[in-house]
Order: structure tokens, then C-alpha cells, then sequence
């Protein structure tokens, strides 16, 4: 969603800002903005709708028409993504207040519309339809009766309801940089005589790797000199630098056309990485999952996973497993839904979050809500994620990184692809520690895991073939998934990616429910994806398929080897992998789902990696 970059520095910030800003692309925006303090240490800004391309055509505009260097050692830059009020140019972020604040912000602030009113009735004017603009004024209205900035932004933040990341500069306090965080994720790059925020690390990778990172209802005032970091109730307070691990050269394109295409690709050793230090010759290490993990395993009588979007449906595969191999309890539910209703948690339940980012606000806030009552329940939390340092990490007693590395395309590949080996791992470990699970099966799954690379690896050499395949549907509106088992979320994956990329409409469902509903759609003019491994099932959906070829429908069939589909007619069959497992076969079969989709999005012209409406971590509501 909205990113956020700013900082104070030696040197001329306006191409940090810029190169920042280019870095957040991923998170889904429609316009973009910077706000600097100028050498006369006034506050000039340019903002426009668009790509960043967009800006830094503006910014020369700029520069020409008023005859303006545009650069500064000071300042902050925003891309934003509509919630409060359409794209627009006067909606865009920085805000500013008469010319003596300027604020970016992510997140929403719940009581704008009362403290919009109360502004009103004080003189202030809105030039914009946002939630924001009402920060600004808050901080000019306390900037007029404080020392220091940092005071100003104490006092207004004390009067909003909701959730922000707050970056604030004014020539009124013109050495400072104030950053506040409450719901929405904040970090602070250390550098040598300059620092920076953003809502990303990647947005500061190529001027440092060091960061802080904030923690609720922080505040910190920012000069070159130093970082001075403030509680929720002004109380001065310590926060840890980590070193970042990734390189700035982790989220280039190299030789791939889109990130999206690149992610793919690099699944097979994202398996790697994520299974590295978790597996023992034959056996999951449970201390993995952090080091009491055994002892609260053992205690476990469920699990519920709660999670969004494509990590809901890794969470769908798991129920299976969990369910089918070990014979525990699992429920799965979308965490907006859970939130806000009065769901029974029974005792010694190990709630699990699933979030690529961390920062997914619905999923946050149902594991806030469970840790209310954790302790007279027996609740274990645990998260599984791929951003350390995240709000959900931070949060949960056990924790499970997936190593997948940066994702920046914002349909999620191998954040998916990971989060599956994540949970194989879990349903290993739980079933040992809690003697469900002999030797035998789990040296079953570690090996099924230690050939998954391998799988991933023959799955994508079928590229040429699946790209062929996607002309298909060049001049189609619609498309149906079929699956069954652990195929029917991989399903219900598949759709969602090529509605996401292609913007076609894709449905899934079990293919055993076509008579009740789906076989009316049938006829030539629409595809219809099926997934069809050789397991018990098979015979079954072989039935299912007759069905759909007998009214004339379009099938395309990713098969296992031995499976025994024939083309045949207006059915194509992609022999997509071999010797795969009831582990292995859900991840791997979903490799030439994204493909394809991937591919059906180049035919239909679309932003691949930036599909319209769409925002890569969902932070607000």
C-alpha cells in the first residue's frame, strides 16, 4: 500500500527520495508527491498522478517554471494509494498547512471527519478529500503553542483515532525530521551523518543497511547528528539497529521482464533457503519454530490459522493436512471476517497467522484481538512471515521466517510457495512433538521436501508449452479452476492469480460440485483449468472432466505423469511433474498456475506487477 521516504542527509535528498520511491513501486500506488525545505528553509513541493516517471517529469516542469534548483537537505516523499478520496493531484501526498508543515502519512485516520469539522470551525481551509490533511493542521495548530516540532506532533497525535506512519518536516524547527508509527510499519536507516525513514527497508537498501525499527506508538526526532526515539508516553526509550541482510541489487529485474516472472523462477531456491537449518537428515528441527516450540506443541489440541488473500489459501492446503495426516483439528478463516465477529477459542489452540509482509492489518488485528484472552485459554501464537522485524513478529510467541526473499510483484508467487513449506514443516513438527506422526511418515515428508526444488525446477521447464496455451484466452472474459483435495485451494490459488495479472474472471471450485451450479457456465467459450495428480481422487475427477468435455467446454489439464489424461479434442494436457507426494503435489502443481496466468496477463496487456486497485501489503483496513 501507500510507501513512505524521507530524510535528513549532507547531501541533496531529492534523488535519495526519488530512488526510494521507485523502490515502492511494488506496493501499489496512483500518485506520488515530495515535499523539501529549501537553502531560503521554505517548504517547496511537487506532486503528481502517475508513476514516478510522472514526478520527475513534473519536478523538471518545476524546476523550469519557477526557475528552482528543487533540492534540499531535507524532506520526505509519499506514493500513495487511494482511500480517502479519488486519484487526484490535490489528493496526493506531502500535505501542507500554511507553508509551515508538511506530512506524509500511510494508514487512516478514524476521526478525521470530526476533527475536519472542528478545523473548519478554527479557520483552517482543505484543499483535499483526504483523511490526511487533517494531521497537518493538527500539527500547525500545536506547532504555534510547542517549542519543537517533536512537541507538536506529541500533542496532535494524541487526538487521532486509528492507525499512521507519520513523517513531519517544518522550517519553524528546520533540522528535524519527526517520525511517528501506530499501526502502520515505520523503520529509520542509519547512516554516517544523514538518516532516513520509510515504510520499507528496500526503499533505503542503496544508502544503508542498518535500521531501527519502530515500534507502536513511537515517535522519533530525526537530524543528521542523531535519532532520539520516545514512547507512547514520552518516556526516552532504546530501540535495537539490526542489520538487513538483503543488497540493493536483491529487488532487480536482471534478466527477467517483470518481477513477477523473476519471483517465479527463483521458487526453487526459495525452497532452499526456507527449508536451510530447519531439516536434519530425516527430520523437521522443532527448536525451528523458536525454542519452546516442543512444549507448547505438545499442548496443542487445534489450530487455527487466520490469514488473507493467497496466504489463506496456504492455510486452506494445510487444513488438509493436518486433518488428513495427523488427525488434528484445523480451522481456516480470513482474518477480516474473523475480526469482527465473536468466534470460540477453545483452549490449547496454536493460533497461527500467515502474512508475506507482517503487516497485514486484518490479520494483526485478529491476533490482537486472541492475545486479549491467550493466557485463560492456553493460546500459543505463532506467525508465519517473511519480513523479520514486522508487527506480526513482534507480536507472536513463535516465530517462522520463510526466507523467501524480497517479493515485489504483488501477486504473491513464492511468498505462497514458501508459506506451503512453512506449514508442511509445522504439521511435521506438531506431529511429533505430540507422538501423531511416526518416524517413518516424517522421513516420508523431509525427503518429499528435499526433492521439491527439483519438482519446481521440471515444472517450469514447461513454460514454452503453458505460454502457447495462453492465447487461449486472448478474447476470453472468464475462466474456470477445477481441483479436488489439496488441489481445490491450489484452485482457488490459480484463479485469484490470473484474476489479479489478466483481469479476467476466474472462479474455483471442487470439481465434485459441478452439477451443483458451475456446469451451467460450460460451453466453448470458456476455458476451464483442471488440476488432476495421480492420487485417490483421480479416477473421480476423470468422471468430472467427462462432464465438462461433453457440453463442449475448453480444458486445460496439468497432470501428473502417471495420471493418464489424454489430449484429446478440446482437451490439453500438460504432463506438469512426476513422483510428487501429498506434500509436494499442491506446491508443485501451483507452479504452472502462476505461469500461465503470467502469461495470459502479457496477451491481455496487462501491469503485471502493478495490477490496477491492487496494493502489495494490505496495512490498512
Amino acid at each position: 500500500m501507500c510507501g513512505i521516504v524521507g530524510g535528513v542527509a549532507e547531501r541533496n535528498i531529492v534523488p535519495i527520495l526519488l530512488e526510494g520511491l521507485k523502490r515502492l513501486e511494488y506496493r501499489g500506488y496512483d500518485s506520488s508527491g515530495i515535499a523539501l525545505l529549501n537553502a531560503n528553509q521554505e517548504i517547496e513541493r511537487v506532486r503528481s498522478l502517475g508513476k514516478i516517471s510522472a514526478l520527475e517529469t513534473s519536478i523538471e516542469a518545476y524546476k523550469r517554471s519557477e526557475s528552482a534548483l528543487f533540492n534540499g537537505f531535507i524532506g520526505i516523499a509519499h506514493t500513495r494509494w487511494a482511500t480517502h478520496g479519488v486519484p487526484a493531484e490535490n489528493n496526493a501526498h506531502p500535505h501542507i498547512c500554511n507553508n509551515q508543515v508538511a506530512v506524509v502519512h500511510n494508514g487512516i485516520i478514524e476521526n478525521y471527519q470530526s476533527l475536519k469539522a472542528e478545523q473548519i470551525v478554527e479557520g483552517y481551509r482543505f484543499t483535499s478529500e483526504t483523511d490526511t490533511e487533517v494531521v497537518a493542521h493538527a500539527v500547525h495548530k500545536f506547532l504555534q503553542s510547542s517549542k519543537t516540532l517533536l512537541e507538536a506532533v506529541q500533542k496532535a497525535v494524541k487526538t487521532f483515532d486509528g492507525a499512521y506512519a507519520l513523517g513531519v518536516v517544518s522550517p519553524q524547527d528546520n533540522h528535524h525530521l519527526i517520525a511517528a508509527r501506530k499501526g502502520s510499519p515505520l523503520v529509520i536507516g542509519i547512516g554516517i551523518g544523514e538518516h532516513f525513514i520509510a515504510s520499507d527497508v528496500s526503499a533505503l537498501l542503496p544508502v544503508t543497511q542498518n535500521f531501527i525499527f519502530l515500534e507502536e506508538g513511537d515517535i522519533a526526532e530525526i537530524t543528521r547528528e542523531s535519532v532520539v526515539i520516545y514512547d507512547i508516553a514520552g518516556n526516552k526509550v532504546e530501540r535495537p539497529v539490526k542489520q538487513s541482510q538483503l543488497s540493493a541489487n536483491s529487488v532487480e529485474l536482471g534478466e527477467h521482464r517483470h518481477y513477477m516472472h523473476k519471483e517465479i523462477f527463483e521458487q526453487p531456491q526459495a525452497v532452499i533457503d526456507t527449508l536451510e537449518g530447519r531439516i536434519s537428515q530425516d527430520h523437521v528441527l522443532v527448536s525451528s519454530f523458536g525454542h519452546q516450540a516442543e512444549e507448547i506443541f505438545k499442548q496443542v489440541n487445534q489450530i487455527q490459522i487466520i490469514a488473507c488473500g493467497t496466504s489463506y489459501h496456504s492455510g486452506l492446503v494445510a487444513k488438509y493436512w493436518f486433518e488428513d495426516i495427523i488427525g488434528l483439528p484445523c480451522f481456516v478463516e480470513v482474518a477480516s471476517e474473523y475480526r469482527y465477529r465473536n468466534p470460540v477459542v477453545l483452549n490449547n489452540t496454536l493460533f497461527v497467522t500467515i502474512s508475506q509482509s507482517g503487516e497485514t492489518a486484518d490479520t494483526l488485528a485478529a491476533l490482537q484481538q486472541v492475545k486479549k484472552i491467550k493466557q485463560e485459554k492456553n493460546i500459543a501464537t505463532l506467525c508465519i512471515c517473511n519480513v523479520p522485524e514486522s508487527s506480526l513478529t513482534r507480536e507472536s510467541d513463535l516465530i517462522f521466517l520463510t526466507h523467501a526473499g524480497p517479493e515485489i510483484g504483488v501477486a504473491s508467487t513464492k511468498a505462497f510457495t514458501t508459506q506451503l513449506v512453512a506449514l508442511a514443516l509445522l504439521l511435521t513438527a506438531v506431529g511429533r512433538s505430540k507422538g501423531l506422526m511416526t518416524e517413518k511418515r516424517e522421513n516420508i515428508i523431509v525427503k518429499g521436501l528435499q526433492k521439491l526444488p527439483g519438482l519446481i525446477q521440471k515444472a517450469l521447464e514447461h513454460e514454452d508449452v503453458i505460454k502457447e496455451m495462453a492465447k487461449c484466452f486472448a478474447d476470453r472474459d472468464s475462466a474456470l479452476f477445477l481441483g479436488r483435495g489439496t488441489m481445490y485451494p491450489i484452485a482457488m490459488e490459480g484463479a485469484l492469480k490470473l484474476k489479479e495479472i489478466s483481469y479476467i474472471h476466474a472462479e474455483a471450485y471442487p470439481a465434485g460440485e459441478l452439477k451443483h451450479g458451475p456446469l451451467a457456465l460450460i460451453d466453448e467459450a470458456i476455458p476451464v483449468v483442471t488440476i488432476a495428480p495421480n492420487d485417490d481422487l483421480l479416477e473421480k475427477l476423470k468422471s468430472n472432466l467427462q462432464e465438462v468435455k461433453a457440453r463442449g467446454g475448453q480444458m486445460i489439464v496439468f497432470e501428473d505423469e502417471k495420471s493418464n489424461v489424454d489430449s484429446e479434442g478440446n482437451m490439453r494436457v500438460v504432463k506438469a511433474t512426476s513422483n510428487v507426494g501429498r506434500i509436494t503435489a499442491p506446491i508443485t502443481f501451483n507452479i504452472p498456475l502462476q505461469l500461465l496466468s503470467y502469461h495470459v496477463a502479457l496477451i491481455k496487456g496487462t501491469d503485471v506487477d502493478q495490477p490496477r486497485n491492487l496494493a502489495k501489503s494490505v496495512t490498512v483496513e
